[in-house]
């Protein structure tokens, strides 16, 4: 740097050099403030599966593979209740949000502050999904007290003398292509001339 450049740093009150050095710090100050935001978020959700624990240990052991709770850090964190819902914090960082997403979009379940607002929701969800899943599997499994009834043995009929059947109409187009092919190639060895229409 000359004493022209200092001259100029000097009457505009700052140098590039500083104004980098400053620039560098606010960033890291940011990103120091994103990282702790996010810890504080893992931090709450993580308080929020501990009061989930009671609910999940009540969930019969048949059904628990319907549920895939977890804590996902990330850029946002997030707290899966299974492969479709999952909580997550607002932007204030202090609202729990229910989301469930769905194939119109994300719908949002519950919203609250308090975590045991939300807990309830969970608990709700879950009973719904274990009705709707013990529905679908009576629905799917026959009743035992009827029995299924075989189906009718209806014994197909004989096809006609006059009337040859499936196969044997494939077998004479199969016999008639072939000698078509044949009468082709020995009228065109003996040098007929054969135009195709």
């Amino acid at each position: 740097m000359d004493d022209a450049d200092r001259t100029r740093g000097d009457a505009t009150g700052l140098s590039l050099r500083e104004a980098l050095r400053s620039a560098r710090q606010e960033a890291a100050e940011r990103s120091g403030v994103i990282v702790e935001l996010r810890d504080a978020s893992l931090a709450r959700l993580s308080m929020l599966n501990e009061l989930l624990d009671p609910i999940f240990a009540e969930v019969p052991p048949e059904h628990a593979d319907l549920f895939d709770r977890g804590l996902m850090p990330g850029e946002t964190p997030r707290l899966f209740v299974d492969m479709v819902a999952h909580i997550a914090l607002g932007r204030d960082r202090r609202t729990y949000r229910f989301l469930q997403d769905t194939r119109a979009g994300r719908r949002v379940l519950a919203e609250s502050a308090d975590p045991r607002d939300i807990a309830e929701a969970v608990t709700r969800y879950v009973a719904r999904r274990l009705v709707a899943r013990e529905q679908a599997l009576v629905a799917s499994s026959a009743p035992d007290d009827i029995a299924p009834r075989p189906a009718p043995h209806h014994p197909a009929p004989a096809p006609s003398p006059a009337e040859p059947a499936r196969g044997g109409r494939f077998g004479v187009f199969v016999l008639g292509l072939i000698l078509g092919a044949i009468a082709f190639a020995a009228a065109t060895a003996l040098g007929v001339n054969v135009t195709l229409r």
